[in-house]
């Protein structure tokens, strides 16, 4: 009886050590990845005109250096954007893409932008539904510090031709 309750405390042990286990890995090397549930809803005023269907998801990945032991960002790097929208006008363009520093509800300030403009932006196909790609876009070590430590304080958006303010935005979500 003595056995099977050491045996009993020492698999309890086990199983409440550290975050090793494969349901709850560690990652405190490699990129740091969010996503944003894309909604012409979400915008500031919520968009009513024909983009108003407008929706997609993003992924953002931040290529920084990272403290091994804590995973904490320690330098500047990178971060590369994929996003999917569907549901715009037929061949509606999309100008500009970015981060913005601002709570749910709330607009504020470009942060990161992924250089689309007017004079090179993403035409989306006849359906309304398109694939933005863009990577290598610098990141300090302090706006990434900042998103990581409060991503939903942060939101991903994109901008239309009849939208210059934002057609879809969706808050960060840290995976």
């Amino acid at each position: 009886m003595k056995r099977l309750a050491a045996i009993g405390t020492a698999l309890m042990l086990a199983a409440a050590c550290g975050s090793d286990s494969p349901t709850t890995p560690t990652n405190n090397t490699g990129p740091i990845v969010f996503t944003a549930q894309l909604s012409a809803n979400n915008e500031v005023p919520p968009i009513t005109n024909a983009d108003s269907n407008a929706r997609g998801t993003a992924t953002i990945t931040f290529n920084v250096s990272r403290d091994p032991a804590t995973g904490g960002v320690n330098g500047g790097g990178t971060v590369n954007f994929s996003a999917q929208v569907s549901n715009f006008p037929g061949g509606t363009p999309i100008n500009l893409a970015h981060i913005h520093t601002g709570a749910s509800g709330i607009a504020g300030p470009v942060l990161i932008n992924t250089n689309l403009s007017a004079g090179s932006p993403l035409v989306l196909d006849g359906s309304g539904n398109g694939t933005l790609t863009v990577n290598n876009i610098t990141i300090s070590q302090g706006d990434a510090t900042n998103i990581v430590n409060n991503p939903a304080g942060f939101y991903f958006n994109m901008h239309s031709g009849i939208n210059p303010t934002g057609a879809v935005r969706g808050q960060l979500v840290k995976q």
